[in-house]
């Protein structure tokens, strides 16, 4: 491992923590800073998927005791029971339609442009969800219906198109659907977890063979600077919408798309194209 694979791997593990729980995507600022750095290959997708392990850890040690109090009730506990059965409705669509457009969605828009797009839209989409009348039902992740669930999975599956993002999706999904700020973010990162143990797992047995002992350097370097960094994120992320929207995580999306979008436009930057990836 060269000094430059271990500051590519602290640059992307910093990406990756920073924004894999707030609403801006991770995967497409994934893209971009990879693409910058010269990052690509099969290496590079299965670096930046295992690395997510590392944020997703960050979620298990702060919810810990949540996690150990559901699993530890499931025999008996029927609010156990019941957000057991709230977070697999809400995974399920997602895997399904992931294992089916998975490739397809790869080859054809994981690139700078798409992402650029997606999180233009997306932001669009925020500022709407945060400015019309919204009505709460559930003020926790314990009162939602099954239903409730099932509509979050859906919104989750938009995240496939890279830009989008997963917490984005879920999130706002949640707003809509009536439930809390804090309860739509805290269902948001635990449905991040088999979530993203799931896509893991799947591109571990696509890309794993592609992996070296070279390269553990490089991983456990991404791997623990995701983890600490995403504490912070999640941690950071829950003071903050005790007393903010998420509009300025909307206003954020929309200035770095446009700005990556007139970076093609004007031929400032020579993105690649997604076969390049």
């Amino acid at each position: 491992m060269t000094l430059g694979d271990a500051v590519d791997a602290l640059v992307l593990g910093i990406v990756e923590g920073l924004t894999e729980f707030v609403p801006v995507s991770s995967t497409g600022h994934q893209i971009v800073v990879a693409d910058l750095l010269n990052f690509r290959g099969d290496f590079a997708i299965a670096f930046n998927v295992i690395i997510q392990l590392g944020a997703i850890l960050a979620v298990v040690w702060e919810y810990r005791g949540k996690i150990v109090h559901v699993v530890a009730g499931l025999p008996s506990d029927r609010e156990a029971q019941r957000f057991t059965r709230n977070l697999l409705i809400a995974f399920f669509p997602a895997v399904i339609l992931g294992l089916l457009f998975a490739d397809i969605i790869q080859e054809y828009l994981f690139n700078p442009i798409t992402v650029a797009t997606a999180l233009v839209i997306g932001g669009l989409i925020i500022l709407w969800a945060e400015k019309r009348d919204h009505r709460v039902r559930a003020n926790s992740t314990e009162e939602m219906r099954w239903s409730d669930a099932l509509k979050i999975g859906l919104c989750q599956c938009l995240a496939l198109i890279p830009g989008t993002s997963r917490s984005g999706s879920t999130i706002m999904g949640g707003l809509i659907f009536g439930m809390s700020r804090k309860a739509a973010t805290e269902f948001s990162f635990f449905l991040a977890i088999p979530t993203m143990i799931g896509a893991t797992v799947y591109m571990f047995l696509k890309h794993g063979s592609t992996l070296l002992a070279g390269d553990l350097g490089m991983l456990a370097i991404g791997f623990v600077t995701s983890f600490i960094f995403a504490m912070i994120a999640v941690r950071g992320l829950l003071k903050f919408i005790g007393q903010h929207s998420y509009a300025v995580f909307a206003w954020y999306r929309i200035a770095f798309g446009l700005f990556i979008l007139a970076t093609w436009v004007f031929g400032w930057i020579d993105w690649t194209s997604v076969t390049d990836l």
